[in-house]
Order: structure tokens, then sequence, then C-alpha cells
């Protein structure tokens, strides 16, 4: 028996990369998984895969009605909601020559369809004591050179996490965000030409661990959040960075060998 046996949850953006191993890590544990995806090919080629208990719902999640078409599907297939994982997320971005279509796509998908999707789950998840897990960034708390419309996205999930907390806690829903560094996943597969080993490299001097994180290292954080062991976290943010964000700008290497460095 897993942690989230009987659980009911949706996954936005679950289909692919990093949603993907959310799905499955979701379904291992013993949920009945709801994949909202884009994509038909890997929303059923997934849900082929996991089979009883995984449920395909082909879902632009920027459209409301979808949204409501999400939902619906998910109560009339399992009978309720328990849990929504906010996975799917936007990395469109220019940097300042960011025109306005993509601030407002980046944004909207980011961050105004977990708003809407939560909003409209609401009822759904009072009923069971259910949760919202969002999936943040580091990108939402520390600026990067070069990138603006996604680390602005993610900023807003991240206080859009800590509002829906406050908001919903008087229904007893749980609302907790992990907040991710680097992962490989779909946009480092892509920059790297799928080389795991430069990834790795390149990530080396920005975290502790030395290395991006695996796909299922986020998962099974993910499924901690929603299962009932996170029973008394709400409003948490729960790093999943491999220490990036404990870094000063000193990173991790000693200032003291290097300033002596010059006396030898």
């Amino acid at each position: 028996m897993g942690n989230l046996t009987n659980k009911v949850a949706i996954i936005t953006g679950g289909a692919a990369s990093i949603g993907r191993d959310i799905s499955r890590e979701l379904h291992a544990q013993g949920a009945r998984v709801v994949i909202a995806a884009r994509t038909a090919e890997k929303g059923n080629r997934l849900a082929d895969e996991l089979g009883a208990g995984a449920l395909y719902v082909q879902t632009d999640i920027t459209d409301d009605a979808q949204l409501e078409n999400l939902i619906a599907r998910a109560v009339n297939e399992f009978g309720g909601l328990d849990i929504v994982v906010n996975n799917a997320c936007s990395y469109d971005d220019d940097g300042a020559q960011t025109d306005r279509q993509t601030w407002l796509s980046t944004i909207n998908t980011s961050a105004i369809s977990a708003a809407i999707l939560g909003e409209m789950a609401r009822p759904y998840l009072a009923k069971n004591k259910g949760c919202i897990v969002n999936i943040g960034s580091v990108s939402g708390a520390f600026p990067h050179i070069g990138r603006w419309a996604y680390p602005v996205a993610k900023a807003t999930l991240r206080h859009l996490s800590k509002t829906q907390a406050v908001e919903y806690a008087a229904d007893n829903i749980r609302v907790n965000m992990a907040v991710l560094g680097h992962i490989w996943s779909d946009p480092f597969e892509g920059l790297t030409q799928d080389n795991r080993a430069h990834a790795d490299a390149v990530s080396s001097p920005l975290n502790l661990m030395g290395r991006v994180a695996n796909g299922s290292e986020v998962a099974s954080v993910a499924a901690f959040l929603a299962s009932d062991a996170a029973s008394y976290m709400t409003g948490a943010e729960v790093a999943v960075d491999g220490g990036y964000s404990a870094m000063g700008p000193e990173g991790h290497e000693p200032l003291m060998p290097q300033l002596m460095s010059l006396a030898e």
C-alpha cells in the first residue's frame, strides 16, 4: 500500500519530463492519476503505460472550459479529487526583449492557470481535505541574466502559493511548493543536445551536490507533499535544488585559500 492509495490526483503538464515522473510516482504510490497535457500522443502513451488508475485528458490549461472539463473527467472517472499538482509552465523568454504576448502567455500558463484551476478544484479538495502542490523554481527567488518572463512567472506562482495557503486553510486544504533547482528535464536535454555529463559540469559550481537532479527526485518530494505524511505542512517552500539556495555569492569553494594563493 502506497502513501497515496485511493487518492485522486490531477497533474498538469503530466505527460512529459518532470510531470511524467510525478505522474509515475503518484501512481506507484497508489493514487489514481489524471494526466493533463496538450499532446495527445504523449498523454495516451503514459496512460497506457501506467494502466488501471490512469486517465489522460487533453487539456490546454489556459482555457477555462478545458479546466472545467479536466475536473469533471477526474470526478466522474474516479469519484472525487484529492490532489492538484500545478506542474505545467512556459519556458518562453527573450530576456529584456520579451514581447508583450510572450509575457502574457508565460505568466498565464505558469501562474494564472494554477490560480484558476485551484479555485475550480477548491470545493472538491475541501470535501476531501485535499491539497495543492505547486512546482516552483529557484528562478522565482533569484534573478537570472538573460531571462525575465520565466523568473517573474515563477515569482508570481511563489506568491500565489502563499496566498492559496492562507485563503484555503479555512477549507482544510493544504498548499505547498516544491522549489526546483537544476533538473534533468526537456529544457536541459534540448540545450545540451542530451549531454547529461555537460549539464552536470555546468551546474556543479551552482549547487552543493555537484550535478543536476533526476526528475524522479522531484517526484518523490511532490508525492510526500501530497501525502498525509505532510499533514501539518502548508504554505511551505521545500527546496529541491541541491543546495543552490543555501549558497552565498562565494559558492562552495573556500575563499581564504584563494586569497592566500598569491603569496605562494
